[in-house]
């Protein structure tokens, strides 16, 4: 059977709600990496259903997906136990006058996960989390600048983020300079930053791992300069929290920070994240304490009782089901099959794949080895004619080994246009303009 019902072309409507949608919303969509420029032009407009790690379009065509909506949907689409419990408090209310008691028993839920977190401050996305930790670091130090790693390609929508990037329009000079980049895996890059700019740095933001692994006790090593120097160590795990560990990935490589983060996969697709740290630090957002009170985080929807509800629910799944196990399998499985054909054909070194089986994707290169935005969009295209929709390899708890065995059938199929493409040119096959990176200067 194929792995999907084959792709049709895009109905009239369907056009034509994709330009009614461009002409009411700023790129068409509310995320940068859900636009049009972004996938292949073959790539469906809109998503109208999920279930599990399938999903249709508004044309009717089903695809198995990677990415599970910018990687938040960890267990799958429409996860029973999370429409029950979300259904469970809909009908009571979502929003008060006054804090609800779920909100304890969610904090007490995601503190007794993460070691060394004394107290949590929900919200609704992780820019909003990361810029708070941020906010926080800069009152306990009295400091301005902060340092973040140069290798990871998000942390917040803010502008102490993206004034690190060439997508800099209206952000002050004077704002960017104070975020200070550093590398990976590259601990004297961070020395440098705190030898160049010495009592200036109030903190130090990372992912704990990317696509390469922490050598050689990076991480260890980062916090022991965060220490020497004053500066407040800060983990973002939106991406890796619930995905590498249960405990997140401080966890699975035994550090711990002063602060970190937490969201996608924290309510599996509901919209919740959260900061957590050391109380000395996050009591200052609070009203226990006499120091200059600092305006943490405060959110109208911050602690919504069905989105929490869908935290607290998603929180148990992963104790009492084997969630990252079968994440880490099947994203195994994945990979050894597309490498396994991509050898067969001789596309190994032209299609790599990085990060943890959990957590994959994929590069595309030319002839000469180089990375492609074409042979990227044609890799996209392809799979998508083959009923996989796939802009990365993130997997979730509901593929199965036939979702794998189809995907790897499809990536096989693709590369088969894929090599003529590299034989005869990339434009004799790709449909459309070529996906672009979020962060350039001009359309």
């Amino acid at each position: 059977m194929p792995a999907a019902s084959p792709p049709r072309r895009v109905s009239p409507a369907t056009d034509a709600l994709r330009e009614r949608a461009h002409e009411l919303i700023p790129g068409g969509c509310h995320t940068y990496a859900k636009g049009d420029d972004q996938l292949s032009a073959n790539a469906p407009p809109f998503i109208v259903r999920g279930q599990g790690c399938h999903v249709w379009d508004a044309d009717g065509n089903r695809f198995i997906e990677y990415g599970m909506g910018c990687r938040a949907v960890a267990l799958g689409h429409a996860f029973p136990a999370v429409l029950d419990a979300v259904r469970k408090h809909l009908p009571t209310g979502t929003n008060f006058t006054r804090p609800h008691p779920i909100e304890v028993e969610c904090a007490e839920e995601l503190l007794g996960l993460i070691d060394g977190a004394e107290m949590v401050k929900f919200c609704k996305d992780g820019s909003t989390a990361t810029t708070g930790a941020l906010k926080l670091a800069r009152a306990q130090t009295g400091r301005e600048k902060v340092a973040v790693c140069g290798d990871h390609p998000f942390f917040a929508i803010h502008d102490w983020f993206i004034g690190t990037t060439p997508f800099d329009a209206g952000i002050p000079q004077c704002v960017k300079d104070l975020s200070l980049t550093f590398r990976y895996n590259d601990p004297e890059s961070l020395r440098g930053l705190f030898e160049a700019h010495p009592g200036e740095i109030a903190a130090v933001i990372l992912e704990p791992a990317k696509y390469d692994e922490p050598a050689d006790g990076f991480l260890h090593k980062v916090q022991a300069l965060c220490r020497e120097h004053g500066a407040v160590f800060v983990l973002d795990e939106m991406i890796t929290g619930f995905r590498y560990h249960l405990g997140g990935a401080q966890a699975l490589y035994g550090v711990t920070p002063d602060l970190s983060t937490f969201g996608k996969a924290l309510a599996n697709g509901h919209s919740v994240s959260a900061l957590v740290g050391k109380r000395s630090l996050m009591e200052l957002g609070g009203l226990r304490h006499d120091r200059e009170r600092v305006f943490l985080l405060s959110t109208t929807h911050g602690a919504e009782t069905h989105a929490l509800a869908a935290a607290i629910e998603t929180m148990r799944v992963y104790q009492r089901e084997p969630v990252i196990e079968t994440m880490a399998e099947r994203g195994a499985q994945l990979r050894d099959g597309i490498e396994a054909v991509a050898r067969e054909r001789g596309l190994f070194e032209a299609i790599p794949l990085f990060g943890p089986p959990c957590n994959l994707v994929f590069g595309a290169r030319d002839r000469d080895g180089n990375a492609s935005q074409e042979f990227r969009s044609l890799l996209i295209q392809e799979l998508i004619r083959r009923g996989v929709l796939g802009p990365s390899l993130v997997i979730s708890y509901s593929h199965s080994e036939r979702d794998v065995e189809e995907t790897v059938a499809a990536f096989d199929g693709a590369m088969e246009v894929y090599l003529r493409a590299l034989e005869d040119g990339v434009g004799e096959y790709l449909v459309g303009p070529p996906s672009k990176s979020v962060y350039r200067k001009f359309n």
